[in-house]
C-alpha cells in the first residue's frame, strides 16, 4: 500500500487517525478528522512525534511498550492536547499495520470521549441528587429487582424497620426479608399480601402494617419500569404512628370533657338522637335538666382557677352517683352540666332533680378548706317542651335562669311564658333590619400575626353595630337572633361585599393583605353562595387569593357531599377555607381530610386556660398535631398574654390573634399598624 493511497482511505474513516513509524515513533500522515479535532492542518503532523499529541507521563512508558513489540493492539484512554491547549479525553486504539511486507506502521485510532464523559457525569450528577433525594425523604424506601434482590434502601427504611446492622454488612437478601416478616404482627397475612403484589407485577396498591413494636407503617408499593417493562418494585414505608394516636387524642377529647372525663355536648347529641328515633317509635318521653352550680364564680376568685376545677370534679362525681347507667352526664361548659334521663316522666326527672340538690348541698371539704355550694336546676320534658336537643336545652337553660333570679338553690320545669320577653325581640329584630337600610353596621378589622417572624398575616373582617337609641350592640346580641330570623343571610351578603370592597382598596394601595369573613350555616346552604362569592370577586376584580372564608365546624356535617362539591366549588375559585372556633362543634375528623381545608383556627375557649390549664394544653396540642398532619395551618383565637403566645409558639403553631397584638379596628386606623409590622405578601 502506497503512501498515496493511504491518504483517502484514511479521510474515508469516521475516527481520528494518524500513521506513526514504529521506529522514530513519529507521525507520518494524519487524517483531516485528526486535524480537526486537534485544530491543526493534516500536514502539520508530519514528522512530529506521537508523544506531543498525548503528553502525560503515562504516555511515555506506553509508546515504550508499544515500541518494544509487547502487545499488536492497545487500546486505552488518555489525553489529547488540542492546539489552544485544550485537553481532550479520547479513547485510544493502537493497531500494528503493514503497508509492505518490510513496511510495518503503527495507526493510531483516537475517538472523542467529551460527550460521553459529558453523558456520564450528568448521570452520575443525576443519581447523586436521586440518592440524596431518597435519603432525605422522610419514607423509608425499598428497591428490589424482578427476583426480589435488594437493589436500594434509604437510611429511614433501616430506622423504620430496625434493621441489624449485620444484615446490611453482609447484603443477606434472605435475612432481610425474614426480619421484616418477624416484624409484622400478623405475619401469615403479612406472606399471603407479599405473593399477592408478587403474582402481579402491574399491580398498584397501599395497605397499613401493624409491627409488633407498635408502630403502623403506611406500605404503598409501585412496580419499576424501564423502556416501558416491569424492571422491579419499590416499596414506600410512610410511619403513621404519631399522627394516628393525634388523632386519637382528638377524637377521644372530641366526645369527653378534658377535666372531668364526662361527656360532652357531641356525645350527649348523639345519644339523644337515638333516644329521640326511639321517642318517636314507641312514644316515650325522656327529661334533660340543665344544671348551674351557685356562687362558683365566688370559688374561684377567692380559692383560684385551679382550687375551682377541682370543686367542679368533685361537683360531677356527685351529679354521676345519683344518675342511672343508662343516663348521660354531660358538662356543658364552666360551672354547667346537663343531665340526660332516658325513658323519664316528669315524676323521675323530679326525683333525680331533688337527689342532685341533696349532694351538692352536702359540705364540701378540699385541702382542709370547708363550704358550702348548691346548684340550680332546669328541666324540661320531651315532647311536651321540644322536640330537638338545641331546644330541650334551651328551654331547661330558661327554667334554670328563673330558678337563678328567685334565689337559687332549687329546681324547675320549663313553662312557656319563661320565654324571653317577645315584644323586646321584635324590637331588636326591627332594629336590625332599619340599621341595615341606613348603613348603621360597620367592620372592624383583627390581625392574624405570624409566629415565626411576627409579620401581618391576614385580618379578619367583624361586624360592628351601633344604634342612637340602643348604644353599642354586641354582636352575640344580635347574630343569634338574626340567624333564627333568617336575616343572617342579609348581614352576610354585606359582610362579603364590603370586605371584599375593603380588601380592594387596600389591594390597589399597594398593602395587598388576606381578608377573613365568617360564613354563617345559613348563609352557606344557600344555593347561589358560591356564585354570589365568585360574583364579587368578579366584579371587584379582587385578587381571590386576599379572600379566606371562616366557616363554621357544623356545615362540615350537614349533607356531606353537598357541602364538599360547594367547598370544591369555592376551592376552584382561588380563595382559602378556613375552620373558625375548631373544637367547639362537631369535630368532623373523618371528612375534615377530604375537605379543601387550609387553615384550622383554634377557639379561645381553648387558649385563654393557657399555659396552666392541662386539659386546653392537651387540646390544643392534639389540634396542632393533627393539623400539621394534614397540613393545615393553624391560628389561635383570643390570645392576650406573651405566656399564651410563647407556648403556642413552643408548639409550633403558625399564627395568633387577639389583644395581645391589636382588637378589632376601623380599616382607617389600621395605619399605624401597617407601620409597625413586615407585611407577609
Amino acid at each position: 500500500m502506497t503512501p498515496g493511497f493511504c491518504g483517502p482511505l484514511l479521510d474515508a474513516l469516521i475516527e481520528a487517525v494518524c500513521l506513526v513509524d514504529p521506529k522514530t515513533l513519529r507521525i507520518t500522515m494524519a487524517n483531516t478528522v485528526m486535524a480537526a479535532l486537534v485544530g491543526v492542518p493534516c500536514e502539520e503532523f508530519v514528522g512530529k512525534p506521537v508523544v506531543e499529541l498525548t503528553n502525560t507521563p503515562e504516555d511515555l512508558f506506553f509508546w515504550e511498550d508499544v515500541a518494544a513489540g509487547l502487545a499488536d493492539r492497545i487500546v486505552s484512554e488518555s489525553l489529547l492536547r488540542s492546539a489552544d491547549g485544550v485537553a481532550i479525553a479520547v479513547e485510544r486504539k493502537v493497531s500494528r499495520i503493514w503497508l509492505a511486507p518490510d513496511q510495518p506502521m503503527f495507526m493510531v485510532c483516537m475517538r472523542d470521549l467529551r460527550d460521553q464523559r459529558s453523558t456520564e457525569e450528568q448521570l452520575e450528577n443525576r443519581m447523586s441528587e436521586l440518592r440524596a433525594t431518597l435519603e432525605s425523604s422522610g419514607d423509608g424506601i425499598l428497591v428490589l429487582n424482578m427476583v426480589g434482590d435488594v437493589r436500594h434502601y434509604n437510611r429511614r427504611f433501616v430506622e423504620l424497620w430496625n434493621v441489624p446492622p449485620d444484615i446490611l454488612d453482609q447484603h443477606d437478601d434472605a435475612a432481610l426479608a425474614k426480619h421484616m416478616g418477624a416484624c409484622v404482627k400478623d405475619e401469615v397475612d403479612y406472606q399471603a399480601r407479599l405473593k399477592e403484589i408478587s403474582d402481579d407485577p402491574e399491580v398498584e396498591c397501599s395497605d397499613v402494617l401493624l409491627l409488633r413494636s407498635g408502630r403502623m407503617l403506611e406500605r404503598v408499593t409501585l412496580p419499576q419500569t424501564s423502556r416501558s417493562r416491569v424492571v422491579g418494585r419499590v416499596y414506600s414505608f410512610r410511619d403513621l404512628t404519631e399522627r394516628l394516636d393525634a388523632q386519637k387524642r382528638i377524637e377521644a377529647l372530641a366526645y369527653t370533657d378534658a377535666l372531668t372525663g364526662l361527656p360532652n355536648r357531641l356525645l350527649l347529641g348523639q345519644r339523644v338522637a337515638v333516644a329521640l328515633r326511639t321517642a318517636q317509635r314507641n312514644g316515650s318521653t325522656f327529661a334533660l335538666l340543665f344544671v348551674d352550680l351557685d356562687r362558683f364564680k365566688n370559688i374561684n376568685d377567692s380559692l383560684g382557677h385551679a382550687f375551682g376545677d377541682r370543686v367542679l370534679i368533685e361537683a360531677a362525681a356527685r351529679i354521676q352517683a345519683t344518675l342511672r347507667e343508662v343516663d348521660t352526664l354531660c358538662r356543658a361548659g364552666g360551672d354547667e352540666f346537663i343531665a340526660f334521663c332516658q325513658e323519664a316522666d316528669a315524676i323521675g326527672a323530679e326525683i333525680v332533680a331533688r337527689r342532685i340538690l341533696d349532694k351538692l348541698s352536702q359540705p364540701f371539704v378540699l385541702d382542709g378548706v370547708n363550704f358550702s355550694m348548691g346548684c340550680s336546676i332546669g328541666i324540661a320534658m320531651y315532647p311536651a317542651d321540644g322536640r330537638t336537643l338545641d331546644t330541650l336545652i334551651q328551654c331547661a337553660d330558661t327554667a334554670m335562669f328563673r330558678v337563678k333570679e328567685r334565689g337559687r338553690a332549687n329546681f324547675r320545669f320549663y313553662q312557656p311564658q319563661m320565654n324571653v320577653d317577645l315584644l323586646s325581640r321584635v324590637k331588636m329584630d326591627h332594629a336590625m333590619r332599619l340599621a341595615m337600610e341606613q348603613g348603621l353596621f360597620r367592620l372592624h378589622y383583627q390581625p392574624q400575626i405570624s409566629l415565626l417572624d411576627g409579620s401581618l398575616l391576614g385580618l379578619e373582617a367583624l361586624i360592628r353595630w351601633t344604634d342612637a337609641e340602643l348604644g353599642n350592640i354586641s354582636p352575640a346580641t344580635f347574630i343569634p337572633l338574626a340567624e333564627e330570623s333568617g336575616f343572617i343571610i342579609n348581614i352576610g351578603n354585606w359582610v362579603l361585599s364590603e370586605a371584599v370592597r375593603q380588601a380592594l382598596e387596600w389591594q390597589a394601595a399597594g398593602r395587598p393583605v388576606v381578608v377573613s369573613v365568617n360564613v354563617s350555616a345559613l348563609q352557606f346552604q344557600q344555593g347561589d353562595f358560591v356564585e354570589r362569592v365568585a360574583n364579587a370577586l368578579r366584579t371587584s376584580g379582587l385578587d381571590p387569593a386576599l379572600l379566606e372564608l371562616e366557616l363554621t365546624e357544623s356545615i362540615l356535617i350537614k349533607d356531606v357531599h353537598e357541602t364538599l362539591t360547594r367547598l370544591d366549588a369555592l376551592a376552584a375559585l382561588g380563595v382559602s377555607l378556613a375552620i373558625d372556633d375548631f373544637g367547639t362543634g362537631y369535630s368532623s375528623l373523618a371528612y375534615l381530610k377530604k375537605f379543601p381545608i387550609s387553615k384550622l383556627k383554634i377557639d379561645r375557649a381553648f387558649v385563654m386556660g393557657l399555659p396552666e390549664d392541662e386539659g386546653d394544653r392537651a387540646i390544643v396540642g392534639a389540634t396542632i398535631a393533627m393539623a400539621k398532619a394534614l397540613k393545615m395551618t393553624v391560628v389561635a383565637e383570643g390570645v392576650e398574654t406573651g405566656a399564651q403566645r410563647d407556648f403556642l409558639h413552643g408548639l409550633q403553631c403558625e399564627a395568633f390573634q387577639g389583644f395581645l397584638c391589636s382588637p378589632g379596628l376601623p380599616a382607617q386606623d389600621l395605619e399605624a399598624l401597617y407601620a409597625t409590622l413586615p407585611m407577609a405578601l
